[in-house]
């Protein structure tokens, strides 16, 4: 199970996860390797290169269905060359920072970012990440000029803010939320469409600058020509253990809302967030850094 993102980060953890719980399924090891680089690039493109046979699965999450109109000279075809296993996840994403910011709202956010433009800075687990294209997105429709700084995951992201050398961060809640808890870091708001039940107490983006809102999702892509049997065979069993088991309990307790779904549903999901995506690029600008 190939992950695009080093160890300690939320893609990780989760990855981590579903492969203890396959791993007890199938009866036999389930090795997970982390290959960082290229806003998910690197890491996929060994998938989609890989023999078509199963035993290699790509964790892929938002950046996977950003980086087509993000990244021109992509070295697969997101659709063509790999095959859709199965949605495993989704996550809410956070605005975060370190205490010391003078800003505690997304108003005071953009006040102090109008008030020093292109002095703030805002960390990300990588270019390309649904982290990212929401901040370029809030970037446009606010007015604002604020400086990304990607990271290769999660977790070198959190020490940089921790330690007070970038003041923003952009990452999947359930990751931060420990350091929220000690209050390492603070929120800002959640960059959810609407207040999820497990974070009723934290704003929303979205009520200060209107259709500014994103998700980030987790699934599993083998190289496309996987035998079609064996992809629904390995969907089957990962969709069981998602929506039905301990690691049900476990990822709901994380702040993950479990999925599950079907080769076709992933695939037809894989799509229309291509065609979502490529318009928030468009609009905002953005460019893979």
């Amino acid at each position: 199970m190939i992950v695009p993102f080093p160890p300690g980060g939320a893609t990780d953890i989760i990855a981590r996860l579903v492969a203890a719980k396959m791993q007890e399924v199938w009866g036999q090891p389930v090795v997970v390797e982390n290959r960082p680089g290229a806003g998910t690039v690197v890491g996929t493109d060994l998938v989609a290169k890989s023999t078509p046979d199963g035993y290699t699965l790509g964790v892929v999450v938002t950046a996977h269905v950003i980086n087509p109109s993000l990244r021109p000279n992509m070295p697969y075809d997101t659709v063509k060359d790999l095959a859709a296993v199965s949605q495993v996840s989704v996550q809410h994403l956070v605005i975060a920072a370190h205490p010391s910011l003078e800003a505690n709202t997304v108003a005071e956010l953009i006040a102090l970012a109008k008030k020093n433009p292109g002095r703030l800075s805002y960390a990300t687990p990588g270019s390309g990440t649904a982290m990212h294209l929401s901040v370029e997105l809030l970037k446009t429709k606010a007015g604002i000029d604020l400086v990304h700084v990607p990271y290769k995951g999660g977790a070198p992201a959190q020490q940089d803010v921790m330690g007070a050398r970038v003041p923003i961060l952009l990452d999947v809640l359930y990751a931060v939320q420990p350091l929220i808890n000690s209050g390492k870091l603070k929120v800002i708001a959640l960059l959810s469409p609407t207040r999820p039940a497990s974070a009723k107490d934290y704003p929303l983006v979205t009520e200060t600058v209107p259709g500014v809102s994103a998700l980030s999702m987790v699934g599993l892509v083998a190289a496309a020509g996987t035998p079609r049997e064996l992809v629904q065979t390995i969907s089957s069993d990962v969709g069981r253990a998602v929506k039905s088991s301990d690691l049900t309990e476990r990822m709901m307790q994380l702040g993950m809302q479990p999925v599950g779904s079907t080769p076709d549903e992933f695939d037809a999901l894989i799509r229309a967030e291509i065609d979502k995506w490529a318009r928030v690029v468009k609009i905002s600008g953005a460019k893979a850094d």
